[in-house]
């Protein structure tokens, strides 16, 4: 899936000389991009080339046993605010715009002049890629960087070629990647001088004014996003593992429900960790790398991704390195809790070779309920599997906001409403049709508080929730006594062989069940506020899936 992984020589323009230096160079391809007038181009340079040429820039540092420690300044996440579609004939009547901001094709072409222009004399790094392990749909993305490091993530992050692919590759998505450039809200239209520019109509994105590497690949997520859907190909936000009996499951999750870590599980082949498309083929992975949260990671808890920490030329953004020793401190928070690793999929050991498997037999929706009110785990009907799919529900804790202690919700609708060009019901009808073609069972898993709200109750035991999940996937929930939950109408497992009886229902881990129906309802409310825009758009059966504003002990 990586490739060939040949160590590749780097292209060098200068000026009006060439100087070709190696294979895999398609320097009409930087004219046509209009990046012909750079100091040098660094083309499709290897790993440890682009590892060395990011020391040697002074962007990054090593760390002891290898890897690479960058940091992005004042962006540590994405700028939501600050990406647009370029609003044309094209994008007019396919494009969700109560979701997406838009940008005028004059401002557009305005940015790009002048995103050119800064380009001149640069010295950049350019990767040719692909977004998708299928070759039927994956698409040739072209990225210009100005920094090396940026280079090196990409190329963790999308697939490889294999050699004999670059003699035709033709990049239907090209990225200019410059974190220098800052965009004038005056002339551009952005509401800032960072700016995320998404033109489907010709297959460009310009990002600038951001260090923050993530807005490159979901930039690639974003466009897959938008055109799968035309092919009847279902783009997903979630992770793939499968088992001995080649058993797909697809995890779907939001940051912070343990879509990574649920995955990354020895006994099962990980297909991917982030983003996938499913057609009536199967499933496969848009990516060839990994991008998971470092915050507190526990070799104990997360072995596989914890090594990853600890090997040659991963990238590390925004973990706090000690200057003396090179040791990384992965518990240390000052610059953000949003420390991230970029790793090649094969640097976990189980990790498929193909990106590919078959369809799926079961789907696990993740959420985090910091409230204490969902089971950790609980069946779903089909119906009730597309209202929690645009419902996209999971809730955030203050994190270090000081003083703020109160739990809140979030709905992403299909668990990554930034990346959804189109209109959630695309993305739902899709998943439906999917479901109903492949008779696959659907859970939830709550991976967030037990006993209590956030700051009150625990956190579910990870072991529990393991138990949990492995029972869902290899069939011994089938066979357990369930339980109707009273207000969301799911059935949940009344015993489970390995699991404290006591977790499986919330309001008895509790303290006052009384306290427990009062926050129930008014998770009730929450869910029924935030379905009331999709309620036109969805079936009957659906809208009788909503949970219902009532006590808990009904």
């Amino acid at each position: 899936m990586r490739g060939s992984r040949v160590p590749l020589k780097r292209a060098v323009l200068s000026g009006d000389e060439v100087k070709q230096t190696g294979h895999h160079i398609d320097l009409d391809g930087a004219r046509r991009a209009g990046l012909a007038h750079v100091a040098r181009l660094h083309w499709n340079g290897s790993e440890a080339a682009l590892y060395q040429d990011a020391v040697a820039r002074g962007e990054g540092r090593i760390a002891r046993h290898g890897p690479l420690v960058v940091e992005t300044g004042h962006h540590t996440g994405r700028s939501a605010d600050d990406k647009f579609i370029v609003r044309d004939a094209t994008t007019e009547d396919t494009v969700w715009w109560d979701n997406n901001a838009a940008m005028s094709r004059d401002r557009f072409e305005a940015l790009k002049a002048d995103f050119l222009a800064y380009g001149v004399q640069k010295e950049l790094f350019v990767q040719d890629l692909f977004g998708g392990a299928d070759p039927a749909h994956r698409l040739a993305t072209r990225v210009f960087c100005e920094f090396a490091w940026h280079a090196l993530f990409i190329r963790h992050l999308l697939i490889v070629p294999d050699d004999g692919d670059f003699a035709g590759f033709r990049p239907g998505l090209t990225i200019i990647d410059f974190p220098g450039f800052r965009a004038d809200p005056a002339r551009h239209g952005t509401n800032s001088g960072t700016v995320i520019a998404c033109d489907f109509t010709n297959g460009l994105v310009l990002i600038g004014g951001t260090s923050y590497a993530g807005e490159i690949k979901k930039s690639v997520f974003t466009t897959l996003n938008y055109f799968l859907p035309e092919k009847n190909v279902m783009p997903m936000h979630c992770s793939v593992n499968m088992g001995e009996d080649q058993d797909p499951a697809i995890f779907f999750g939001l940051s912070g429900t343990g879509k990574t870590t649920l995955s990354a599980d020895p006994r099962r082949t990980l297909i991917g960790d982030d983003e996938h498309g499913w057609c009536d083929a199967g499933i496969f992975n848009f990516e060839g790398g990994c991008y998971a949260k470092m915050i507190r990671l526990s070799e104990q808890a997360e072995p596989e991704i914890y090594a990853t920490t600890r090997q040659f030329a991963t990238v590390l953004e925004n973990v706090i390195l000690d200057d003396r020793t090179r040791e990384i401190d992965l518990d240390d928070d000052r610059l953000t809790e949003n420390t991230r690793g970029a790793y090649p999929l094969s640097a976990i050991p189980n990790s498929s070779a193909t990106g590919r498997a078959g369809n799926p037999g079961n789907i696990i929706f993740l959420t985090a309920d910091a409230f204490g009110v969902l089971p950790p785990v609980a069946r779903l009907t089909p119906s009730q599997a597309m209202y929690h799919f645009l419902s996209g529900y999971t809730a955030k804790v203050a994190g270090t906001e000081k003083g703020v202690t109160e739990p809140s919700a979030t709905f992403s609708t299909c668990f990554g409403a930034p990346f959804m060009p189109r209109h959630p019901s695309e993305y739902g009808n899709l998943l439906r049709q999917l479901i109903a073609r492949h008779n696959v069972t659907c859970w939830l898993v709550n991976t967030g508080w037990s006993g209590g709200k956030y700051g009150t109750g625990a956190r579910m035991p990870i072991e529990a929730t393991r138990t949990l999940l492995n029972a869902a996937l290899d069939g011994t929930l089938n066979d357990v006594e369930m339980r109707t939950d009273p207000c969301f109408g799911f059935e949940v497992p009344v015993t489970v062989p390995g699991v404290d009886a006591a977790i499986l229902d919330p309001r008895k881990t509790w303290a006052d069940p009384a306290a427990y129906d009062i926050q129930a309802r008014s998770l009730v409310d929450m869910f029924v506020e935030n379905f009331a825009k999709f309620e036109a758009h969805v079936g009957d059966d659906v809208l009788a899936a909503a949970p219902a504003i009532r006590s808990a002990a009904e």
